[in-house]
């Protein structure tokens, strides 16, 4: 069994992991990716060094933006290494290594809140620094 870090390790370096949020944000934004957030996990956890999180209005809405991300990647190699919940579509996490997208029902999220979770972590908005925080 491999480790998550050795599996971070081959991921993509910082540079890569930027240019790939910028996609994932974009094709979030083109299915109405609802109160868009990036959190700068580095140095926080060994698990991720971003974590992206939005809602959706309805489960056939977080559905279809989940779909929409990974066939949007796919193209640039960029594959999702765990997916889970897409089938139900309340809470959608596609685990891309470097980052992880989470993408949720509006109850779910508010229930959940991974931003206050992560309440130290730097938030960053379509990949740019965001001049305030949320929350």
């Amino acid at each position: 069994m491999t480790s998550r870090r050795s599996e971070r390790s081959a991921g993509r370096a910082g540079g890569e992991a930027l240019a790939a949020l910028h996609l994932v944000t974009a094709a979030l934004a083109d299915r109405k990716a609802i109160d868009p957030m990036v959190l700068d996990l580095r140095g926080l956890t060994a698990a991720a060094d971003y974590f992206v999180i939005v809602s959706g209005t309805s489960d056939a809405h977080v559905r279809g933006m989940a779909e929409h991300l990974m066939d949007a990647l796919a193209p640039r190699g960029v594959v999702p290494h765990h997916v889970e919940g897409l089938t139900q579509g309340r809470w959608v996490l596609l685990d891309y290594v470097d980052f992880v997208v989470h993408v949720f029902h509006p109850e779910l999220r508010e229930f959940y809140q991974l931003e206050r979770l992560w309440g130290d972590a730097p938030v960053l908005a379509a990949g740019a620094p965001d001049s305030g925080s949320k929350g």
